[in-house]
């Protein structure tokens, strides 16, 4: 697979939360040379959150993973409960 690229920031990490891609990207020359970005079909880099350390980058990368997973539960359950409702009728 060859070298993804976006703004002049290498993707360096990728995380998947079900269809959601979490990437992180770094340009060492940049003010802030480390970036986390939603992406979606691979290429389409959006919602950045730039960092001096990489450290910062991977903990957002994470939170941000997360947030995406409660929202996949949530809307789990409340599907769940839909289906229990129209069993009750």
């Amino acid at each position: 697979m060859s070298e993804r690229q976006c703004a002049g920031y290498t993707i360096v990490q990728s995380l998947m939360i079900g269809n959601s891609e979490f990437v992180i990207g770094h340009h060492p020359t940049a003010p802030q040379p480390f970036v986390t970005w939603e992406c979606s079909n691979g290429d389409n880099y959006y919602w950045g959150h730039y960092f001096n350390e990489r450290h910062q980058a991977d903990r957002d990368l994470l939170e941000r993973a997360k947030d995406e997973l409660d929202r996949q539960d949530q809307r789990r359950g409340d599907r769940q409960k839909n289906k229990d409702k129209e069993r009750e009728r």
